[in-house]
């Protein structure tokens, strides 16, 4: 309870002032006016200090209570000190005290004032002193002293008629009901060892707050009854700190019904509290368990519960893995008949009944046609529709190659266009294996050979003039050569072997993504597993449980397989083209990555978003063991662009390597923009301009776009890039130097030398010392003085004084030489 100052004052008879500048230098705060409150331990700890300071008022204080004893025969009323929790309410009538409580306490004041009620004559000695000499056992050396606040005893008065009633504060309590000893009368004192003081405050008091300071100590509960366990109890072993959670899953038990049982054992705790092993033993005890801490092992720290990591990928077993639907892109001309060719497929096989029919999905076409060697086995093949390319550029870009084959459409009429070279530069850069399909074949200007030789030239040699690549002539509109391409694309994927493990969770990328009524809705192909209705996804930066798999025909599928094509709703946001999304197990973990990936994404967006430039190609690419500078070109004509291809590929280095991955005539379009996104490279542009959309999708994806009008700066600017990839030579640059004039002994600290600068300029940083032209030491300047002020460079002509950091060996005659380590781009 709160203790205010002009209390302690009256208590210890000072004046309220000096209790305040008491307080004030002992740093309390509250203490300012004689009627601020202090706080209880504040009070005894202000009390304390003033007794050790006066130790004059500690002796007034205890005086009283060795001269208040003989004054306490007289009273009538007696103290009745507490020496058990209360009793039930006392009778209506008040009962007599008993004289045998008297005899059975053994306390020393008690036989002090037995013999003083029978023989009252003051001649008489008494008969030994030892009614006086037992308090000194009795007394502790050093009796603590009454805390403020603390209950010791209370006053019993003579009972009034009326009075006793339950709840009255007067009221006598009736710890005892046994009849009388001695013929005391009800509501009278009784004669002998009851008859002392009402107001036995002083040492007394203490004495018997002391007898009954055990009192409080005694469990205020019952003690719980020990639950006998069989010899076959389960053992329950948890190595502290024992978690609340962590033991209701020990022992298969809700985390509040743990909490319920604590709370009979007076233990409060919440779920992701620790408890005590005693604790812990009770409640696996009160089930039916044995409960054992395990040990730690020396030098272990505290291992704390982290969640479960999501397992996005896993390696599959050889015998687990199964064949698999070939995956083909079908790439080219917007105008060379690619729609066309994929209408005709897809309704010859609808026209020819085959079991399974075709799957279109958005953006990927699922068939089956029969196997070209094994007649009555029925093969599937998943077409990837990808307009202008962004999905299979979005996917390269994150390493994610789902393709398997890629189809060429180039028209037997137009032969080879600058998309057909676009698309022929991203399948070269996956690295996959590309069949060229010559369509319009029926059409009268028709000319496969002019086909065959420039995709020569680009590098694709015909398979009949000895190369690898497949040519297939067909024609959408007379479906000629139609089941040759898909006999020639199975073929080609028996070659690959394609593989996959359908029983585990599933893993796959996203072909196309928006929002329908439904919510966010993603077309994915899964590469590996079965993806099922229910299964937790993790696609980037977002998540969820799939709610539903539809296929081309709005109906509802319960799994989708490896090389299948399904659009899933339940993500809670719209994934880009190309993401890598994964099934996994613990929707928790999922939600946490996905949050911790959502966090990354801000934060790069916030840095700088530039990937690559010419003049940081060396810090972005430093990881990759080649050394590798990328390029796309792009010119006003096909003659500068074969000169300036030329001119670069005769740039001759061992150490830096120059990859030209894409020259075309024209603008710079979003397709060039996207390809060196992928491929980390940078766009060259002679006598070109940059489209307003390629240009914004440039600075949002940081793709660096470079303009010449002059083809020899083109030149001269991609030596310096390709120099700019290897490491820097450092070059020591002398910034000045001075000549030591006088030495300056100090105190404390290096010496000082008084120099006169000689040549240049002496500046803050680093500087050796030279003596008879040989370098002595190499340090950096500790402090660099002009008179008595602190100067961060001193010109030729001019004194100052110099100290240096770790070195004072001074002698007249040296020279102080200032220099810079600069960086030199090194030469090819």
């Amino acid at each position: 309870m709160p203790v205010r100052i002009y209390d302690i004052a009256k208590k210890f008879g000072l004046e309220s002032k000096e209790i305040l500048v008491k307080a004030k230098a002992l740093g309390i705060t509250a203490a300012k006016v004689p009627s601020s409150s202090l706080d209880k331990i504040s009070a005894e700890w202000l009390e304390g200090e003033i007794l050790k300071d006066r130790p004059d008022i500690a002796t007034k204080i205890n005086a009283p209570h060795v001269e208040e004893k003989p004054k306490a025969a007289p009273v009538e009323e007696k103290i009745v000190l507490i020496t058990a929790p209360p009793p039930p309410p006392p009778a209506p009538e008040p009962a007599p005290v008993i004289e045998a409580k008297v005899e059975e306490a053994p306390s020393a004041p008690i036989s002090e004032t037995a013999p003083v009620a029978e023989a009252p004559t003051p001649a008489v000695p008494p008969p030994a002193p030892k009614p006086v000499a037992p308090p000194a056992p009795v007394v502790p050396p050093a009796p603590p002293k009454p805390q403020m606040g603390e209950k010791v005893g209370f006053i019993q008065l003579s009972p009034r008629p009326g009075s006793s009633r339950p709840g009255d504060r007067n009221a006598t309590p009736q710890p005892q009901q046994r009849p009388p000893m001695g013929g005391g009368r009800p509501g009278q004192p009784q004669r002998g060892g009851d008859q002392r003081g009402s107001f036995q405050r002083g040492r007394d008091g203490r004495d018997n707050r002391q007898q009954q300071s055990p009192v409080p100590a005694r469990p205020a509960a019952p003690q719980q009854p020990k639950i006998s366990l069989p010899s076959d109890a389960q053992v329950i072993t948890i190595k502290p700190p024992i978690i609340v959670r962590a033991l209701a899953e020990a022992i298969k038990q809700k985390p509040f019904a743990i909490i319920a049982e604590l709370m009979k054992l007076k233990v409060m705790a919440t779920v992701n509290q620790s408890i005590d092993e005693k604790i812990a033993a009770q409640i696996c005890a009160h089930y039916g368990f044995k409960f054992e801490a395990e040990k730690r092992a020396k030098g272990e720290g505290v291992v704390h519960q982290s969640e479960k990591k999501v397992e996005l990928d896993v390696d599959d077993k050889p015998e687990d893995l199964k064949p698999r639907a070939p995956v083909v892109t079908i790439m080219g001309h917007v105008d060379h008949g690619k729609t066309s060719l994929l209408d005709v497929i897809r309704k010859a096989s609808v026209a020819a009944g085959e079991a399974g029919g075709i799957t279109q999905h958005i953006g990927a076409y699922t068939i089956a046609v029969p196997h070209p060697e094994r007649k009555n086995e029925l093969a599937q093949i998943t077409f990837l529709d990808t307009p202008g390319h962004a999905a299979f550029s979005s996917m390269r870009a994150r390493g994610a190659n789902v393709t398997d084959i890629v189809v060429l459409v180039v028209a037997a009429n137009d032969g080879v266009m600058p998309q057909t070279l676009e698309a022929l530069a991203h399948a070269k850069a996956a690295k996959v294996p590309i069949l060229v399909a010559v369509n319009k074949i029926d059409h009268p200007n028709a000319n496969a050979m002019k086909v065959r030789q420039q995709l020569q030239d680009k590098g694709l040699v015909p398979d009949d003039w000895g190369g690898d690549t497949i040519f297939v002539e067909c024609s959408a509109l007379t479906k000629v050569g139609i089941d040759k391409l898909l006999e020639m694309i199975l073929l080609q994927a028996d070659l690959l072997e394609l593989k996959a493990n359908p029983n585990r969770n599933a893993k796959g990328n996203v072909i196309e993504s928006g929002v329908s009524p439904g919510g966010p809705t993603a077309t994915v192909l899964v590469r590996k597993g079965t993806l099922h209705l229910g299964d937790v996804v993790i696609c980037g930066e977002f998540y969820g449980k799939v709610r539903a798999l539809i296929n081309e025909e709005g109906q509802r599928l319960k799994e989708a397989g490896p090389s299948v094509a399904v659009s899933v709703l339940g993500l809670n946001g719209v994934p880009e083209a190309g993401w890598e999304f994964s099934s996994v197990d613990d929707e928790k973990a999922a939600r946490a990555l996905a949050e911790e990936r959502a966090m990354e994404s801000k934060s790069q967006d916030l840095e700088n978003r530039s990937k690559v430039t010419l003049e940081n190609l060396f810090a972005s690419l430093e990881a990759q063991q080649g050394k590798v500078l990328r390029i796309v070109v792009k010119a006003d004509t096909q003659g500068s662009v074969e000169a300036i291809v030329e001119a670069l590929n005769k740039i001759e280095s061992d150490k830096v390597t120059l990859e030209v991955l894409h020259s075309d005539v024209g603008t710079i379009t979003e397709n060039d923009v996207a390809l060196a996104s992928a491929s980390k490279c940078v766009i060259l542009g002679f006598h070109t301009r940059l489209d307003s959309t390629a240009a914004e999708k440039a600075k949002h994806a940081g793709v660096q776009v470079k303009l010449y009008a002059i083809i020899y700066e083109l030149i001269d600017q991609v030596k310096d890039s390709m120099a700019g990839l290897l490491d820097p030579d450092l070059k020591d640059v002398i910034v000045g130097s001075a000549e030591v004039r006088q030495i300056f002994e100090l105190s404390k600290g290096i010496p000082v030398a008084g120099c006169m600068v000689s040549s240049g300029r002496i500046i803050r940083g680093k500087v050796r010392v030279r003596r008879k032209k040989d370098i002595i030491y190499e340090g950096v300047t500790q402090s660099l003085r002009r008179f008595q002020d602190e100067v961060n460079e001193v010109r030729s002509g001019m004194e100052c004084g110099i100290r240096i950091e770790g070195f004072g060996e001074f002698v007249v005659g040296d020279v102080i030489e200032c220099y810079a380590v600069e960086k030199v781009a090194a030469k090819l």
